[in-house]
């Protein structure tokens, strides 16, 4: 009872936290979305419960933008592993120990600015009249200014920088966690160095993984503030309704209707994604495995079964 006692007491700060900034604040959300806007200055009202701004937020404006926002997210969080993972394998097997702290600061700088401002930073760069496309005019790469800004490709530009940190530290503490003994053996059996990571070191690294993707893509649906300073009309993504419902139209009700169903359809996205990898992964995990025949007479109770890790 004393042991209980005290892990309950050591963990009620952390409960108190997420019960004080996330389970309220969500649940504000949820009932402020049964709601409705009574009147033109109004904001909420809760004396008539019901759906409606349920079924006026599945429009197909937002469907549409939904779609757009799933799109940005997905392949945001694609480029995010596919240019973090080279940087945390660099930093975790490459670089010598003493040296990796400050490879780690460095890549933690740009969460030293604030995102409006380093988003911004991106505006200016990326701007028809910017230094970027001065420079590659000048040196012939185009001969017109640079045609990037408020387009998708500068949302996912914003995207990718943004979140980038947020890649690479778990596969950076994940691919660390991976000793040397065992890529080493893989090496001794003859695998080259592509098949060392792909049937060893990506394996044991899957929580990294799994961690900066959900790292990245969660908060990467709601944003709204790289969507709107650098894709303008074209990079118009579900976080940007549901701010302008809560700033603009003082709506809060859609605007808490339109967030909840941002988050369940978030949740949905990563069950179908989480299900899609297992389907994928099924065969190897079936090829993988050899079937001993029965167990030994005494043997005891061991499964007739075992998963044989075969290296090429």
């Amino acid at each position: 009872m004393r042991k209980r006692l005290s892990g309950v007491l050591l963990a009620s700060p952390a409960w108190l936290w997420l019960i004080a900034f996330f389970v309220i604040p969500v649940a504000m959300v949820v009932w402020f979305s049964f709601g409705y806007k009574p009147g033109i200055f109004g904001t909420h009202a809760n004396d008539v419960l019901s759906f409606d701004r349920y079924f006026e937020a599945l429009s197909p404006t937002f469907i549409a933008t939904f779609q757009n926002t799933l799109w940005v997210g997905v392949l945001g969080t694609i480029l995010c592993f596919a240019v973090g993972a080279p940087v945390a394998y660099w930093i975790a097997f490459k670089v010598k120990p003493q040296r990796r702290g400050l490879l780690l600061a460095l890549v933690l700088v740009p969460f030293w600015t604030n995102f409006l401002v380093r988003t911004i930073g991106w505006q200016v760069i990326i701007a028809p009249e910017g230094w970027l496309s001065t420079f590659l005019q000048n040196i012939g790469i185009i001969a017109a200014p640079l045609d990037l800004l408020h387009t998708r490709a500068a949302v996912l530009l914003g995207v990718v920088y943004n979140y980038l940190p947020l890649m690479i530290l778990p596969l950076f503490v994940a691919f660390d966690r991976v000793g040397p003994a065992l890529r080493e053996a893989s090496k001794d059996l003859g695998a080259n160095r592509v098949s060392t990571f792909m049937r060893v070191t990506l394996p044991l690294a899957r929580p990294g993984v799994v961690a900066g993707v959900m790292l990245v893509f969660i908060p990467l649906m709601g944003d709204y503030i790289t969507a709107t300073v650098l894709g303008g009309a074209k990079g118009t993504m579900v976080g940007q309704l549901v701010a302008s419902q809560f700033q603009t139209a003082q709506n809060w009700a859609l605007g808490s209707a339109m967030a909840v169903l941002l988050m369940l359809l978030v949740v949905i996205s990563l069950g179908i994604a989480a299900l899609l990898i297992w389907l994928v992964a099924l065969p190897f995990n079936l090829h993988n495995r050899v079937d001993l025949g029965p167990a030994p007479a005494g043997s005891g109770p061991f499964t007739e079964t075992a998963t044989l890790e075969t290296v090429s």
